[in-house]
């Protein structure tokens, strides 16, 4: 949960930056980042019950983590604005149904009360939602924001590997 909540957190506070500073998009255009990506997002989840029940769980957590890891690499490797766009949207698309499995994934599980444990992942999400943007500029002042956004790949990528643990 983490995770996903800090790419979201990403994308809200640093894909206007990133397109104003690495893609040369102009900053009036460039709220453009994070729209593409809401909007995505909401298309997915508004979606995400017809793309669950007929994929499964299993298949849309890969899937939309990959998607979404994806997203950040084809926004980080091309040096184009469109190219970026295009790399939120799918960041959108991909993460839009993991964390609604998540919930349920923590919903089902009999390690502990279902309320209690859908309220500790919230807490880590919004961790991840408040601190990871924070994370992101320091690693980008280290070094730039593709390295810190190449960060947030890889972790989305930690996200696709335990896709057949969670949803077991």
């Amino acid at each position: 949960m983490f995770v996903m909540f800090l790419a979201e957190g990403s994308m809200l506070d640093w894909s206007a930056v990133f397109l104003t500073t690495l893609r040369g998009m102009a900053p009036s255009q460039a709220g453009m980042g994070y729209a593409v990506f809401a909007i995505a997002m909401t298309l997915g989840r508004l979606n995400g019950d017809r793309i669950v029940n007929g994929l499964g769980r299993y298949k849309v957590l890969l899937g939309g983590s990959l998607c979404a890891a994806v997203g950040i690499i084809i926004a980080i490797s091309i040096d184009s604005p469109i190219a970026a766009l295009i790399g939120f949207m799918l960041v959108g698309l991909g993460a839009s149904n993991v964390v609604p499995i998540l919930f349920t994934a923590a919903g089902n599980q009999t390690v502990m009360p279902a309320n209690l444990a859908v309220a500790s992942i919230t807490t880590i999400g919004y961790a991840g939602i408040l601190a990871g943007p924070a994370a992101i500029g320091f690693v980008a002042q280290l070094s730039n924001l593709s390295v810190a956004f190449g960060c947030v790949a890889v972790l989305l990528l930690t996200v696709t590997a335990s896709a057949k643990a969670v949803t077991r």
